[in-house]
């Protein structure tokens, strides 16, 4: 199944409203809501025209179709393109529990089944860290030691704690944090190699780190122009 992707969208804690009104304007109704920080320092902030480092980040279920149609809206509606109203991106699923939980997540879609595929040369990743609670500045500082752009932090819950001792040699904490980053493919396997040196499995922050890829982007205007 290659046609379902999870819609990730980072934006300011402010523009909570705007973006739940845009979802039911065009008939998404299954979304996730969390609340994170930004890592990025002050200068990055004010290149972005960004007041705060408090983010809310948006999880949907779209297939690519509504994906195109979502994205020119992103621009034409919320003006995502502005420096300050956020990021999104989307990421392939591979599978999904069941038909009836597919059903669920795409009501009002309509969804083609394939047989499922591996992505490759994709542009940008997500790099997602899931570490003991109290190392975020471990990790970024990682991070930042291979040229990575600020991430965004949601603070959660772990399960599992009591098969990490048998699968990875290491005790974990139920208190949880789990660092995005969206980053140039380019960069992935340096920035993936700092943070398990600095803050993997065989230190204090216990971090795990894997990737996923981004198919297509809106808002990143800054990776862009470097890339340039």
């Amino acid at each position: 199944m290659n046609d379902i992707y999870m819609l990730g969208i980072i934006t300011n804690r402010g523009m909570r409203d705007k973006f739940i009104q845009f979802f039911k304007m065009h008939n998404i109704h299954v979304t996730l809501t969390a609340l994170g920080e930004g890592t990025a320092n002050s200068a990055i902030l004010d290149y972005l025209g960004m007041e705060a480092t408090e983010k809310a980040i948006y999880f949907a279920f779209v297939t690519m179709d509504t994906w195109k149609y979502l994205k020119k809206e992103l621009y034409s509606k919320v003006r995502i393109d502005i420096p300050g109203r956020g990021i999104a991106f989307l990421i392939p699923l591979s599978s999904i529990g069941g038909k009836k939980v597919l059903q669920y997540l795409t009501v009002g879609q309509d969804v083609l089944l394939k047989e499922e595929s591996t992505l490759q040369n994709t542009e940008y990743e997500l790099l997602v860290t899931i570490a003991n609670a109290g190392y975020i500045e471990t990790i970024m500082d990682a991070a930042r030691s291979a040229k990575a752009p600020g991430g965004t932090v949601i603070h959660a819950k772990g399960t599992g704690a009591e098969h990490a001792k048998r699968f990875l040699g290491i005790s974990l904490a139920e208190e949880k944090e789990m660092i995005f980053i969206v980053v140039r493919t380019t960069q992935k396997n340096d920035i993936m190699r700092a943070i398990m040196q600095q803050a993997g499995t065989g230190s204090p922050a216990g971090g795990i780190i894997f990737s996923l890829p981004v198919t297509s982007t809106a808002g990143l205007r800054l990776l862009e122009e470097e890339s340039k």
